[in-house]
């Protein structure tokens, strides 16, 4: 008999601390001696697959402070008793025991009630691992672990990509007209790819701190089962997600007809955000903000702002300018702290673009936010939408004309000075099936949506108006690969340098167990604001 590893052993004594003893779970407990001398504990009820869930899609989310707080969240299609995480030291020492809510929403086109479950940590230590498991009555503990961020200027590494989908097949396929099939075979129902099981593996290989994932994470609008594209979503990308936390911004196919007055109650119900002012029940988590050492994430919606009708409902204009309001409060906020260097933007659609026939830049972005960046001295800014990888000059202004065209501040490739202005990145290749790679205009052009035209009859959706522009603040695209990511890598520096640098990283995704390879490697520098 083989005996446990380490990892079992702590997991087991974790159990045994909480007082739960079940079956396997406490002989095994036993027999490795964790126990002797202590007084029995009350069992716990045993699994009971038939009429009780599993633990589904484990994953976690950061607090605004992501040196001390997490979130652990998962989720059934029925009540449970008692959702609970009880958090240890990698050893199994037990620390405390906190109970879960339940948050539920129904699927408007299914009728399906989902549970989501959200257990919130606070005073955690910072720069600290953990281990960690998620149950509910009946149910098998699934187990996780995670490091908390560290306060300060510290070195640690980010990922980020976009627009995944799923690589499970949801929908039988309709033949053409006048072709009969006995037996239509099953295909991909959200745009996904064999590539977005690849991605989350990749992610893996670099093991960041934590994730951001610029928006269009199952496409579950346009799905034929919506909530069966979640849950695949989510078994797939809890490998990853399990680990470390996966820090969202609500993209166009977030939008689902019906989920809630504007479209976003599944993507409000899974994820467990930081809390921001001015936010309704409406617009509970579509953005917030966090801080990991010396940088401070922003994420927003900007379906908000955007021209372009991406969702299934149009909602252009739906929190009234409150997200603006706030977006610049943080902005301010980030950029007055001695503590913070970086401020990073996480959204989804996007202000430069040079894919032709896709679908574009969008000039709300460019009206409503980027004077924003400009004002604020924002450093990166990450997205999706485009499915493609491409990086920006600094920019920094615009051109007196209809589609406020984007300044390059400086042209350098290899080392980019940040203060002279925000490097953009185009991040969609989390492994949607419909690339823009092989789309590039050369030389590089962009196509701006500039407004909508009034909707279709048929289908109800506003079409979008173009103006085509040159792109000199384009810097680097990938035309050779679709899938991919950006790992950051945050080295803080001296205070006796005065700056601190990021290396970025953009790696293709070339293999199914996540194999990666670099496409490209350059650097952002800027002063440390503690500097003198």
């Amino acid at each position: 008999m083989n005996s446990p590893s380490d990892a079992e052993v702590s997991r087991r004594r974790l159990l045994a601390a909480a007082g739960i003893f079940g079956g396997a779970l406490a002989g095994a407990a036993l027999a490795d001696g964790e126990t002797k001398g202590a007084a029995p504990r009350p069992a716990d009820p045993q699994p009971d697959p038939e009429t009780t869930p599993p633990v589904a899609g484990l994953h976690l989310q950061f607090g605004a402070d992501a040196s001390t707080q997490i979130a652990v969240s998962w989720h059934a299609l029925q009540p449970v008793r008692s959702p609970r995480v009880l958090l240890g030291c990698l050893d199994g020492q037990l620390l405390r025991t906190v109970e879960a809510t339940s948050r539920p929403y129904t699927d408007a086109k299914s009728g399906k009630v989902v549970y989501a479950f959200h257990a919130r940590f606070g005073g955690l230590q910072p720069d600290r691992d953990y281990l960690y498991a998620a149950l509910h009555d009946g149910a098998a503990p699934a187990f996780g672990s995670f490091r908390t961020a560290p306060r300060g200027r510290a070195r640690f590494t980010f990922t980020s990509f976009g627009d995944q989908g799923t690589p499970t097949l949801g929908r039988r396929f309709k033949p053409p007209d006048g072709v009969t099939m006995a037996h239509p075979p099953f295909v991909n129902d959200n745009l996904g790819s064999p590539a977005a099981a690849d991605t989350p593996l990749g992610i893996e290989r670099i093991a960041p701190l934590f994730h951001l994932f610029n928006g269009d994470l199952c496409y579950a609008n346009i799905a034929e089962d919506r909530v069966r594209a979640w849950w695949d979503f989510w078994a797939n990308n809890s490998r990853s997600a399990r680990n470390r936390p996966w820090m969202p911004s609500a993209g166009n196919h977030e939008n689902e007809l019906g989920n809630g007055p504007i479209g976003y109650q599944a993507y409000q119900t899974y994820f467990c955000l930081p809390e921001a002012t001015g936010q309704t029940d409406t617009t509970r988590g579509l953005w917030y903000a966090f801080t990991a050492g010396s940088v401070r994430v922003i994420s927003i919606a900007n379906d908000d702002v955007c021209y372009q009708h991406g969702g299934d409902t149009y909602v252009r204009g739906y929190s009234d300018g409150v997200q603006k309001a706030w977006l610049e409060q943080a902005l301010a906020a980030a950029r007055s702290d001695p503590a913070i260097d970086w401020v990073v933007v996480c959204m989804h659609q996007v202000a430069i673009s040079t894919a032709d026939k896709f679908n574009g830049a969008d000039l709300g972005i460019r009206e409503e936010w980027v004077p924003l960046f400009d004002k604020y001295g924002v450093d990166l800014v990450v997205c999706g939408h485009e499915h493609h990888y491409e990086r920006s000059h600094a920019i920094r202004g615009h051109e007196d004309n209809p589609t406020l065209t984007p300044r390059p501040a400086a042209t350098a490739i290899d080392v980019v000075d940040t203060t002279k202005g925000a490097v953009h990145m185009v991040l969609g290749g989390g492994g949607t099936s419909l690339p823009s790679n092989e789309l590039f205009f050369n030389p590089p052009q962009c196509r701006v949506i500039t407004a909508v035209g009034p909707p279709n009859p048929a289908t109800g959706r506003r079409p979008a108006i173009y103006v085509q522009e040159l792109a000199p603040w384009s810097a680097v695209r990938n035309a050779a690969h679709a899938y991919g990511f950006a790992a950051f890598t945050v080295d803080p520096g001296t205070p006796a340098g005065g700056v601190t640098t990021i290396k970025v990283t953009y790696y293709d995704v070339v293999g199914t167990d996540g194999r990666i390879a670099p496409f490209e490697t350059f650097t952002l520098r800027r002063p440390r604001r503690d500097r003198g």
